[in-house]
């Protein structure tokens, strides 16, 4: 059976975020005055200067970690704890279980969570199938390249019907031909759910190539510098790497991030 997801809505709202690390000898203000609204079924992009907060802002809206002050909502209601029902994440790594098979590595957070063997089982199939990995299921970790580590991974993160999907760079350990495929793999995916995804990268091309908007953080403390509407048409093609419009796109989000380095 295919996947069916509830296609719930996953708005998100950002007001006033900041982010203070304390340690017995120094504060370090990772993000300031961070404010920002992304509207159900998105696909937005965070990108900016390595350490100026887009992994700490992910984390916060999983609810991973506490923000400092501001307040963080996802359809409305506050993010405080980790929270399946409404935030699934994808982390760089794809860190599956070595002993257990992609369909149990799949199953994991439904197995957390007390749900019936026959019922989560046929629920790690339908999300193995979305991701294209129906003929591995019983592979275990040694046995997939990284691309598919990362596929199950995305499964993983979609398993629990989540609106909104967190990833954090989860295509950098890929090399570039894969990172590619897998990119256009997660569009088809989020095309077939109609999540809201969150996704922090540092490539540029990658950013534009995927978003409909790209949020540009400035260097630590991190803010919001630019807001940028990509108005490439779906489904996005290769071509269009080479275009004027890419290009232009390409380089203002370059401009802040020098700027601000």
């Amino acid at each position: 059976m295919p996947f069916q997801p509830a296609r719930r809505a996953g708005s998100i709202r950002i007001e006033n975020v900041g982010q203070v690390f304390k340690t017995s000898t120094q504060s370090v203000e990772a993000l300031s005055d961070v404010s920002l609204e992304i509207k159900p079924g998105r696909f937005v992009v965070l990108v900016g200067p390595s350490g100026c907060g887009k992994s700490t802002l992910l984390m916060m809206l999983a609810g991973l970690r506490k923000q400092t002050s501001g307040t963080i909502l996802i359809n409305d209601a506050p993010i405080v704890a980790p929270d399946p029902d409404r935030v699934g994440v994808v982390f760089q790594e794809a860190s599956l279980f070595p002993w257990l098979t992609a369909e149990e590595n799949v199953e994991f957070p439904l197995t957390l969570r007390g749900v019936d063997k026959k019922l989560r089982r046929q629920k790690a199939q339908e999300a193995l199938e979305l991701v294209g990995l129906e003929g591995f299921a019983k592979r275990h970790p040694h046995e997939l390249s990284g691309g598919m580590k990362q596929r199950v991974s995305i499964a993983r993160g979609l398993v629990q019907d989540p609106p909104v999907l967190l990833m954090d760079e989860p295509f950098a350990a890929l090399d570039e031909q894969t990172r590619m495929t897998m990119g256009d793999e997660l569009l088809r995916i989020w095309a077939a759910t109609g999540k809201t995804v969150v996704f922090v990268t540092h490539s540029l091309t990658e950013a534009v190539y995927l978003a409909d908007e790209v949020v540009v953080m400035s260097a630590r403390p991190g803010r919001i510098v630019d807001h940028l509407t990509v108005t490439l048409p779906r489904p996005r093609t290769y071509e269009m790497l080479s275009g004027d419009a890419f290009g232009t796109m390409r380089d203002r989000i370059w401009r802040h991030i020098r700027k601000s380095a």
